[in-house]
């Protein structure tokens, strides 16, 4: 038996590879093809019809990488083919078996109507007249994964060479045998689920013996005409219907395309256009077809590039086959945009979509991110979200996550309802081993019977097929299947979340136990994030001022232009740090001019603030009052405010001796090596370094992941490093009375760094401004600091919080978090002192115990300052960075947090007027209650909003105060919708918060006040 059933099987298989798969198309004839290959970048349908075209011919290379050749196809149908299905079939030279990352094409009719996309999997174009004419923009995009984890040069055009990529195969009329094609799926769809039912189940042989009834009634040498007989012996087989307790798989038409990866940004417009023409032409012949389609910024791509396919996805809409989802702008990183970055790609998300569709998103799509931060929870709920998907934490290296189905809680107590499917896949495909997968795979049994499934080709390949779909429809009802039902993601969410009332519930951050070093490669992109989102929200602090206090116009399409260019670089291959050279360089590009234009916003806001003179304005957009020297002057400058400094604020003088810095209130000697050996709290009379050991040592280490260059560091990287105690020199540069400074500088391999540490007067920390010139590779640099202090966990900020880490790894759970994330600090502490780390544009970082001799726990932080990988991009992060954190002595997490904001947000400097200062637009009491955002509405009413949150991790009570009177209060939800009144006194709104959490107030200005 056992070998009559390998027989069987192997003859199936021949069957349907050599004989079944050729007869799907009965007849070909040859298109006629000309050719024009555009010169340079892409050009628009309108400008390549009006090209001359040449002779084409099959067999021709072509495609230089990156480039765009236009091909004319054209032919007469035979007239005996009247009245049957015709297609034009092309292969243009597919490689391999993704059907993303290589050549594709758009195929346009001859008045320049876009039809559909060809990729690999979905190679046809209907034909409906007798005479054919299309027009094929082929993309000859590199494969730049070809052959793994390898520096190669396709990243980049300067490097990519000019050598064809592809050989022109296929161009042909087809008649399309319609009885043969639902045979092959006949088959394959019975023949996928037999080899997955157990061998001694009655009803894989069944299948068997059907299958083999089927080959027997087909003859080889006419397929075509017996096919129909063939298909008959299967119908029993595939009419059983599926068990009662057969798991239900939601299936939703998808396509993950990168927003930038392995190709800039202007081919994702291009791969998305190709998409989508593709979905709305299934959709024609599917109508139970559902496409689950995210990421606003590529609608808007196409509403731009392609009105007339906009309005084909706007009926699709409008007839249920088409469901925008994710609400957010792009499918951004988990962990790195900051927290009101975070909000508004909600905001610009579901705005858009309800703008351009009336369809509001409720839930968030983020299948392919590089784990989850916990403060996402609240901030979807708060932008009207209802659940949650993701599918990457499956790809977890050591620790399976125990749940697909479950309630996660944030860091402020908000739960939402949130799966990852158990097919372990955002790109399905509805065969066999997929569907049996997540049901064996899926960890909620006995208590859930439905998993999600997203289906489709993505990244330009193309997204549902016709045979996706055909499959789909014979397993909706089948015996020894789970039931396949496609329908809308926000269906199977309301069906899970009714059957599964008491979900377990998961605690904190999704961590993804793999790509760590995305939190440092690229540091320049980084930087440009990190600059951008703090621009961003200087520009609406003074603008709003500036438009209440002093008329000035606030720039809302200036504001929504930047935001949405900020917020696309957050996309998760970008701001992570992932994708090619071509695509970062872009990037540092974009964030220069998105500074040059931030800066020329605020700097006429202030201007407008400060009227004409040469008084000296300082302005601080931090949300917390500081003293720093500024302009040779100490001064106090209020949150959210501008001063003009006056004579008043004292401090001990700083004073230097060798190479020791002592302000009255730390002590830091830095020793001929340029590393601190000592950081003295004179206030609490307690060293900060640990004993025997130098502070802000950097630590070079090898390091080459097993997989994934830049998204990952494995483990291992820790056994390889050498520590950078040879300096170059070590000067004292600046020495008192207000600021005491000591550079160092240091050379090694092909690399230069230059550190200065800086100790102003009635400071209570030490800066270190780090310049390095980066020739290194395959490595990571780590600046270390061993501290004095016993501290079981860590701190770290994330958006609108911070959480708790262990510093032990008692559990698998706690070492695989060998590489952890931050935004503006890092706080350790034992009871009764702290420390803290700040930084400007790191988000790396690593914390470990060690026990001193003779007692005593060391606990060492070290900050990931640049890496070095080759793949995707050879040149990742060579050349010049600059960047600065501070080690701040006796710190608590409230100084941590007030750092963190004053690092990221220097004192501006501005000549101005004698008039009055004006006072602070809005301001909050105590320090728990932190201001993360005020601006104008963005209905352009004039109201003022103030985005709070409780910054300390428990329950706080403030009083919100706006320098103008109140006419109406109101609480809002992201988008900026009433939620409820609050009550006010004219003057001010009390507000009670519980811990992290976010908050967000619209003031309607009394009259009289300027508006």
């Amino acid at each position: 038996m056992h070998d009559d059933r390998t027989i069987v099987e192997d003859r199936i298989e021949r069957i349907l590879k050599q004989r079944i798969r050729p007869a799907v198309y009965a007849e070909r004839v040859p298109l006629t093809l000309a050719a024009w290959e555009a010169p340079d970048e892409p050009v628009p349908v309108t400008e390549a019809l009006r090209r001359p075209y040449e002779r084409f011919e099959r067999g021709t290379p072509w495609g230089r990488p990156w480039s765009t050749l236009w091909l004319r196809a054209t032919a007469t149908v035979p007239a005996q083919w009247a009245g049957r299905r015709v297609e034009a079939v092309f292969d243009p030279g597919f490689v391999g078996d993704w059907a993303g990352g290589q050549a594709e094409a758009l195929v346009y009719d001859g008045d320049g109507h876009p039809i559909k996309g060809l990729e690999p999997y979905n190679t046809y174009v209907p034909v409906t007249g007798p005479e054919v004419c299309l027009f094929l923009e082929l993309a000859a995009n590199p494969q730049v994964l070809a052959d793994g984890m390898r520096p190669q040069p396709f990243g980049d055009p300067a490097t990519a060479g000019g050598d064809p990529l592809y050989t022109f195969r296929t161009a042909d009329l087809a008649l399309l045998d319609e009885e043969v094609f639902h045979l092959r799926l006949d088959i394959q769809v019975l023949r996928e689920l037999m080899l997955e039912l157990t061998l001694v189940d009655p009803r894989r042989h069944e299948i068997l013996r059907a299958l083999e009834r089927c080959l027997n009634a087909l003859d080889i040498q006419d397929v075509s005409g017996t096919a129909a007989a063939a298909r008959a012996e299967l119908a029993g087989a595939l009419s059983r219907p599926a068990h009662a307790s057969a798991h239900t798989v939601h299936a939703a038409g998808h396509a993950h395309i990168d927003s930038a990866w392995l190709w800039p940004i202007r081919e994702t417009k291009r791969k998305t256009a190709r998409t989508f023409a593709n979905v709305t032409e299934l959709a024609k012949h599917y109508p139970e077809l559902v496409f689950a389609g995210p990421q606003a910024q590529q609608y808007a791509w196409v509403k731009e590039n392609h009105p007339e396919l906009f309005e084909r996805i706007r009926a699709a809409v409008r007839e249920g086959q088409w469901v925008p989802v994710g609400g957010m702008w792009v499918e951004a990183d988990g962990n790195l945009p900051g927290g009101e970055a975070l909000a508004r790609q909600l905001v610009h998300g579901k705005r858009f979509f309800l703008d351009e569709f009336g369809h509001e998103c409720k839930g968030v799509w983020l299948p392919d991110s590089f784990g989850y931060t916990a403060a996402y929870p609240q901030i979807a709920k708060l932008a009207g979200m209802e659940w949650f998907l993701t599918q990457k934490i499956s790809w977890n290296q050591t620790n399976p996550f125990p749940h697909h189905t479950f309630q996660w809680e944030g860091i402020d107590g908000t739960r939402i309802f949130t799966h990852f499917p158990p097919a372990d896949t955002y790109n399905g495909s509805i065969h066999g081993r997929e569907l049996a997968h997540a049901v064996r795979n899926f960890r909620d049994k006995g208590a859930a019977t439905r998993s999600l499934l997203p289906f489709g080709h993505g990244d330009g390949g193309g997204g549902p097929t016709r045979e996706m779909m055909e499959r789909a429809r014979r397993l909706r009802d089948l015996e020894g299947s789970p039931r396949v039902v496609v329908g809308d993601p926000g269906e199977f969410f309301a069906a899970a979340e009714a059957e599964y009332p008491d979900a377990p519930v998961w605690s904190g951050e999704l961590y993804l136990e793999l790509h760590r070093a995305t939190y440092t490669s690229q540091a320049r992109t980084k930087r440009g994030n990190r600059r951008s989102e703090h621009l961003l929200r200087e520009a609406e602090l003074w603008s709003a001022a500036a438009a209440l206090h002093a008329g000035h116009a606030y720039p809302y399409d200036e504001l929504d232009r930047l935001w949405k260019t900020v917020l696309l670089h957050q996309f998760h291959d970008i701001l992570p740090g992932s994708s090619i050279a071509w695509v970062h360089r872009e990037a540092e590009a974009t964030y220069s001019r998105v500074e040059g234009e931030l800066t020329a916003l605020i700097e006429a806001a202030q201007a407008a603030l400060a009227g004409e003179g040469e008084h000296t304005w300082v302005f601080n957009a931090s949300p917390r009052a500081r003293r720093e020297v500024v302009t040779g002057v100490l001064v106090d400058v209020p949150a959210s405010a501008a001063v003009r400094p006056a004579p008043g604020a004292t401090a001990d003088p700083v004073k230097v001796d060798g190479l020791t810095i002592d302000n009255g209130i730390i002590r830091v000697a830095v020793d001929e090596d340029g590393l601190l050996t000592s950081v003295y709290d004179l206030r609490a009379g307690r060293e900060v370094i640990a004993q025997g050991s130098r502070g802000n040592l950097l630590q070079l280490h090898t390091d080459l992941p097993n997989n994934w260059d830049a998204w990952d560091i494995d483990r291992h990287y820790r056994y390889q490093y050498t520590d950078l105690t040879s300096a170059d020199s070590t000067t004292v540069v600046e020495c008192g009375p207000l600021v005491a400074a000591i550079r160092v500088e240091r050379s090694f391999g092909k690399s230069r760094i230059t550190q200065t540490y800086t100790v102003a007067a009635g400071a209570d920390r030490v800066e270190i401004d780090t310049e390095i010139y980066w020739r290194e590779r395959e490595k990571i640099l780590k600046a270390a600091f061993p501290l004095d202090v016993h501290a079981e966990r860590e701190a770290s900020e994330i958006q609108f919080g911070h959480v708790h880490r262990p510093t032990h790894t008692n559990t698998s759970w706690d070492a695989a978090r060998f590489e952890v994330s931050h935004h503006r600090w890092v706080h350790l502490a034992e009871p009764g002192y702290g420390v803290a780390v700040l930084n400007d544009s790191s988000y790396g970082h690593d914390v470990s115990r060690t026990t001193r001799e003779g007692g005593g726990t060391t606990t060492t932080l070290r900050l990931s300052l640049v890496r070095a990988p080759r793949c995707p991009d050879p040149e990742a992060d060579q050349g010049f960075h600059r960047m600065r954190y501070a080690l701040v002595a006796g710190a608590q997490v409230r100084e941590a947090v007030a750092g963190g904001y004053a690092m990221n947000l220097p004192l501006r400097t501005v000549k101005g007027g004698a008039a009055a200062v004006p006072d602070p637009l809005v301001t909050t009491d105590g320090d728990a209650a932190v201001i993360e955002a005020i601006k104008l509405a963005d209905d352009r009413s004039g109201d003022v909003i103030v985005r709070l949150y409780e910054s300390l991790g428990g329950q706080a009570a403030t009083v919100v105060r706006p320098a103008f009177p109140i006419a109406s209060a109101v609480e809002t939800d992201l988008l900026e919708r009433p939620i409820a009144e609050v009550a006010h006194d004219g003057g001010g709104v009390p507000l009670r918060l519980r811990a992290f959490q976010i908050r967000t107030l619209r003031f309607r200005p009394g009259s009289g006040f300027r508006r």
